[in-house]
């Protein structure tokens, strides 16, 4: 979850300090996924060396028939030129999913598999009832929650239907490993394999050759 877009997206409405930025992300996301302040401030400070966000001090507000102030001093940031425009790439720019960063579960199963004397079986069940147990909580909630009354609450039902999705989804694509598994030692292949005693050539990995020939032709 990309903290310091979705940030640079809200300070693109207008200035904010940090306690207060920190309130529109969980406000605006349903909280979900609460912050720590401290997490929005070391956010804020990377924005700012990289000239995404500017910050500057209020001088606090004082009452009209009095000096004294009414309201404490606030480091107010805002966005700049060159943060609006990278608020704007992120927001209409899609999420390349099977691009960026590894997939936990996938690498631990494909892991397993590949390991001798493992029970790859047992560790796609053990992953299969742990999704089934949210999924089953997602799916009461769903049938016991009330219709959406203000937009913090249909942030939330949105992205608890997000979640509901993806647990069935990944509870597919388990079925999916263990049918592939069964097809695999029903043939007689043997899918874990034991450590290469052969000392690795230095220089790129010998795949990297061949998707850049399978590439340029």
């Amino acid at each position: 979850m990309s903290i310091r877009h979705s940030l640079l997206s809200i300070l693109a409405q207008g200035p904010c300090y940090g306690y207060q930025l920190r309130a529109e992300f969980e406000r605006r996301t349903g909280s979900t996924w609460p912050l720590n302040v401290g997490q929005v401030y070391n956010t804020l400070d990377r924005l700012v060396r990289d000239m995404l966000v500017v910050r500057a001090v209020s001088n606090g507000e004082k009452d009209s028939d009095s000096t004294a102030v009414t309201s404490p001093q606030h480091t107010y940031y805002t966005i700049t030129e060159s943060g609006r425009t990278e608020s704007d790439q992120w927001l209409f720019s899609p999420v390349e999913r099977y691009s960026v960063g590894r997939d936990e579960l996938a690498l631990k199963v494909t892991i397993a598999i590949s390991l001798p004397g493992v029970d790859a079986n047992d560790v796609i069940t053990q992953q299969r009832q742990a999704t089934l147990g949210a999924l089953d909580s997602l799916t009461l909630s769903a049938q016991q929650r009330p219709a959406a009354s203000d937009s913090g609450e249909f942030a939330q039902n949105l992205v608890a239907d997000s979640m509901q999705a993806h647990a069935q989804a990944e509870l597919r694509w388990l079925d999916h490993v263990e049918e592939s598994l069964i097809t695999a030692r029903s043939a007689g292949r043997s899918l874990a394999f034991p450590l290469d005693t052969a000392k690795p050539k230095r220089g790129r990995p010998a795949f990297d050759s061949r998707k850049k020939v399978a590439h340029d032709s």
